[in-house]
């Protein structure tokens, strides 16, 4: 990764250092959380451009939770704006569970949580309602170093 420039001279399609099998046209999402379950919080990046596409908390919840509604909120935005781009998430538990329309947390259903549970359950909804046919695909971050959508917390 210690090779990378911002933005390599290889790629005219970006701003950031992105490696050549990512596409640029493409948004990466990623959550983060301050303890889990603890403050969460998510967003998403336009890999072209290195722009926010949007953001989200924070709530009390859990990093698999957010990773989930990232990818959701992506996929309900491309729709609304008629748009179809590549989603990258680093997250195999939330493109799981995408896939399967169901977020399988384990997380405690309280007063607390109450207004998360609500948002995942509109979550699925929508999934079950629309035919997912933008390609979800996984950050690998072994080879490709952090996801560009990344909060960079991590201790």
């Amino acid at each position: 990764m210690d090779d990378l420039q911002n933005p390599p001279s290889y790629r005219h399609d970006t701003v950031l250092p992105l490696p050549m099998e990512v596409t640029a046209d493409a948004w990466a999402v990623d959550a983060a959380c301050s303890g889990n379950p603890g403050q969460m919080e998510y967003q998403g990046i336009d890999l072209a451009t290195g722009a926010q596409v949007f953001h989200f908390g924070p709530v009390f919840g859990t990093n698999n939770i957010g990773e989930f509604l990232a990818i959701v909120h992506a996929l309900a935005l491309m729709e609304q704006q008629g748009i179809r781009k590549t989603i990258y998430s680093d997250s195999y538990n939330a493109i799981l569970w995408v896939t399967k329309k169901k977020c399988k947390t384990t997380l405690e259903r309280t007063p607390q949580t109450e207004k998360l549970y609500q948002i995942i359950q509109r979550a699925e909804n929508w999934l079950r309602q629309h035919p997912i046919t933008t390609p979800i695909l996984k950050w690998e971050t072994s080879k490709w170093g952090e996801v560009p959508a990344d909060f960079g917390r991590k201790k």
